[in-house]
């Protein structure tokens, strides 16, 4: 019981580190003149990952590195399948062209970067330093992108003050503190549960601490969607990807004595199933820019039949072959035809549309 209450604690402190942490960031982004996508793309997408790399940091000091490794991939998998499709059945996202053109691309490449970085089985200080670099050149990039653009053409930015610096300030490093107290709290009791259960500490990672580590971005997203900041909600969770990999990641390989170890697992299931995910968003988001209810509820299936699967394999469970065929040569065949029809007749309406202007 005790151990569960700190597990309960930990995520609390995580989740309100990160809120004080982004209303912190988010007031001092705002003075720059920065547009909303810029913002979520990275103001709000460091401070939502922020759990991440402290849990990530403190896994990897304590001899827990499958949790590390577990909760970067998981944290992907579940921003873009929960996360993005619960914002999407709240609300409808209109997709911005540059996340299409830019970053949807860009998560893409960090993905199949990670995974070719994994295949020796280790994520090396070296390789960390190098996705930290590159995580850094993309934040840099954006800053560059967003003063050219934002404040010309930054509509549902508030053209207000920024606050209080000091009270904004001191708002970030509150947050910081949260998030360092939670994550140790939450890494401790996560794998003293696992523990108990007989479940390995990579599927603890990928599911449980996944999950309470992207808190802070579902409660961004859906308050965004529902605020109409849709631009926020979307640029959060692709942002957030793309740093898990490269500043999370990175950092976590950086300060691990021996990088970051890489089971077999992880990289003929997991790291894929991660890969497959970022190459969804983008014909669904190319369509319309927008990502419909529909398209909505097959990401959140997919989670919960990628969840499914993970605790039938964990507990080694009679049902766990016959419910990977049929993911594997059934449901996943169907929603790449279903994708691919869509994208056709998108095209087709584009090419009509301009043919008749």
């Amino acid at each position: 019981m005790t151990v569960v209450l700190l597990f309960l604690v930990g995520l609390a402190a995580l989740v309100g580190g990160a809120e004080v942490l982004v209303r912190g960031a988010s007031r001092l982004a705002l003075a720059t003149g920065l547009s909303p996508l810029v913002i979520g793309l990275t103001v709000v997408a460091l401070g939502t990952s922020a759990p991440e790399l402290a849990v990530g940091i403190d896994a990897v000091r304590g001899g827990s590195a499958d949790i590390a490794m577990g909760n970067v991939v998981g944290s992907n998998i579940t921003n873009v399948l929960l996360i993005l499709g619960i914002s999407a059945l709240v609300l409808p996202l209109v997709v911005s062209r540059q996340l299409v053109r830019l970053d949807v691309p860009v998560m893409i490449g960090c993905s199949v970067l990670v995974l070719l970085l994994a295949l020796d089985g280790t994520i090396g200080r070296w390789e960390g330093g190098l996705l930290a670099a590159v995580g850094a050149a993309y934040l840099a990039l954006q800053v560059v992108l967003g003063r050219r653009e934002g404040n010309d053409e930054a509509p549902g930015v508030p053209a207000g003050k920024p606050g209080n610096m000091l009270l904004n300030i001191a708002m970030v490093v509150a947050g910081l503190v949260l998030l360092v107290l939670g994550a140790g709290w939450l890494v401790d009791s996560a794998v003293e549960i696992a523990g108990r259960l007989g479940v390995s500490e990579l599927v603890i990672g990928l599911t449980v601490v996944a999950v309470g580590t992207s808190a802070p971005e579902l409660a961004t997203s859906v308050i965004a969607a529902v605020r109409g900041e849709r631009d926020m909600a979307v640029g959060n969770v692709v942002g957030s990807c793309v740093l898990n990999l490269l500043v999370v990641l990175g950092l976590t390989a950086v300060f691990a004595p021996n990088g970051v170890p890489v089971g077999h697992a992880v990289i003929t299931f997991d790291l894929p199933v991660m890969i497959a995910t970022a190459v969804a968003c983008l014909p669904i988001f190319f369509t319309g820019h927008c990502i419909q209810r529909w398209e909505g509820a097959v990401f959140l299936g997919y989670y919960v039949a990628y969840t499914a699967y993970l605790l039938l394999d964990a507990t080694g469970h009679d049902a766990q072959p016959a419910f990977g065929m049929v993911m594997m040569y059934f449901v996943v065949p169907l929603t790449v035809l279903t994708l691919a029809v869509v994208l056709v007749r998108s095209l087709r309406e584009r090419r009509a549309a301009g043919g008749v202007s």
